[in-house]
């Protein structure tokens, strides 16, 4: 093709001069009819021409009908006369949301405060179908739980109130109201949750109880852990040093866990409390260590600490426990709660009997000795001030069977369970069916409050198969 206003120079050009050369007529009007009545008539006489087919006056499609324009909606302000006004916020901001006020009324059903619900749609019985077998429930999950237990209802509410105060530079330190895990190895199946306390959840306090759990090594030598702390009462970095604790223990059986995992399935009870000792020492010292770094007073950044150890063998029902502070071990064993929390020897030395320990009432030479009268001597500034008592050390190995439903809590859960009947025969009926409950249907039974207990809630439990 050559350039605009040329000539053409080709022959494949002709096809140009051909359509637009001035010497070319027009085509002028078709010798066939072709108006629209002639097109209708051919279409037509096609359909009419074809077998079975006839088409009559009456079977023409009807005209189309104008659908009637429906009411005009309400206005504005007799529906906001009409709701209860639950608005936060100003009324500039209601009147947006209220914009779409005049949209059709079963587009938004359910922020429609002027018109009542939908009616459900009737399903005859006959015309359904069959479906037992495919909407079968467990047993265990069937039952409903409960909110609460007791007396009657807590002071405070269910739900969670207000979010702790956070810092936008240290947002690693913002805990979740609520911590939720689960596993299951060899013969055991675990459940794990960790949630706010009543009082806390009002108060905007952050969690003081601390939980982890961790997998150590594969196969059948693998340990699980679990671990949970809590921190001090009425101290700013309570759940900083439940954490901390967490975590040092986790390293330090760690490090270990194959020396452990075979003490344990070799049963060698000495082995392992000495051993275990020596670890929770040493992550408690650490803890001390740190908030001398801080500042802080030792009594002030410390926690509680309660662990688990369960071998993932499926031959080895060994489990053990051991840590220091206040909490709760229990066993579910048919349908009966035991408490074997290990017992603490706290068994002092009394007054010195006569003849039995005592001093004698005078020396040989006939001497009385002097009496002491209980006169408290001040400290010497050359020795140091004495440390505070601490808890002493908690261990307890044990061999499960098959059905028991080992529970290890701290004592936000296990307080309740010694003081309220009532919500150990409710959680006895939940946790002592075959099938163990799901992570959801645990933390539901793991919440179930009590009035007078509004601490924060740590617990993990393992069924046996």
């Amino acid at each position: 093709m050559s350039q605009p206003g040329g000539r053409p120079t080709r022959h494949e050009d002709d096809w140009w001069g051909q359509l637009y050369d001035d010497s070319t007529e027009d085509t002028g009007p078709t010798a066939a009819p072709d108006s629209l009545d002639d097109r209708f008539a051919s279409a037509k006489k096609t359909v009419g021409g074809r077998r079975g087919v006839t088409v009559g006056p009456e079977d023409e499609p009807p005209p189309p009908t104008v659908p009637a324009q429906r009411a005009p909606a309400a206005p504005a302000e007799d529906i906001r006369a009409a709701a209860k006004k639950t608005w936060p916020w100003d009324e500039e901001d209601q009147e947006l949301l209220e914009a779409d006020d005049d949209a059709p009324a079963d587009l938004y059903p359910a922020t429609r405060p002027d018109l009542p619900a939908p009616p459900r749609p009737a399903v005859s019985v006959a015309e359904t179908p069959d479906t037992s077998a495919a909407l079968a429930v467990p047993a265990a999950a069937s039952a409903s739980s409960v909110d609460y237990v007791g007396s009657g209802p807590p002071t405070y509410d269910a739900e969670p109130t207000a979010l702790p105060p956070a810092d936008p530079d240290e947002l690693d330190d913002l805990v979740a109201d609520t911590v939720l895990d689960g596993a299951r190895y060899g013969a055991c199946t675990l459940r794990a949750v960790s949630q706010r306390g009543d009082s806390a959840r009002y108060r905007g306090e952050p969690r003081r109880d601390a939980l982890l759990t961790a997998r150590f090594g594969t196969g059948e030598q693998a340990l699980v852990l679990v671990a949970m702390a809590t921190g001090a009462r009425a101290t700013p970095g309570a759940h900083r040093a439940a954490a901390e604790l967490c975590e040092w223990i986790a390293r330090a059986v760690g490090r270990s866990h194959q020396r452990l995992t075979e003490d344990i399935q070799a049963a060698r009870r000495g082995d392992l409390k000495s051993g275990l000792h020596r670890l929770t020492d040493r992550s408690l010292g650490k803890l001390r260590a740190s908030a001398a770094e801080q500042g802080i007073a030792p009594e002030e950044y410390a926690a509680s600490l309660r662990c688990l150890l369960l071998p993932a063998h499926p031959q080895c029902r060994t489990r053990v426990f051991f840590g220091v502070g206040e909490g709760g071990l229990f066993r579910l064993r048919g349908g009966e709660w035991q408490d074997i929390e290990p017992r603490v020897d706290t068994d002092t030395a009394g007054e010195p009997v006569l003849g039995f320990g005592s001093l004698p009432s005078e020396t040989p030479a006939g001497d009385r000795l002097t009496m002491d009268l209980g006169i408290p001597t001040p400290p010497s500034p050359y020795e140091p001030a004495p440390e505070p008592p601490r808890d002493p050390f908690l261990f307890r190995a044990s061999v499960a069977r098959p059905g028991d439903a080992l529970v290890m809590c701290t004592g936000g859960l296990a307080d309740p369970l010694r003081g309220e009947p009532a919500l150990c025969a409710y959680l006895a009926r939940r946790w002592s069916g075959r099938t163990p409950p799901g992570l959801a249907a645990f933390l539901a039974d793991a919440q179930v409050r009590v009035k007078g207990y509004a601490d924060d809630r740590t617990a993990a439990a393992v069924w046996e198969a």
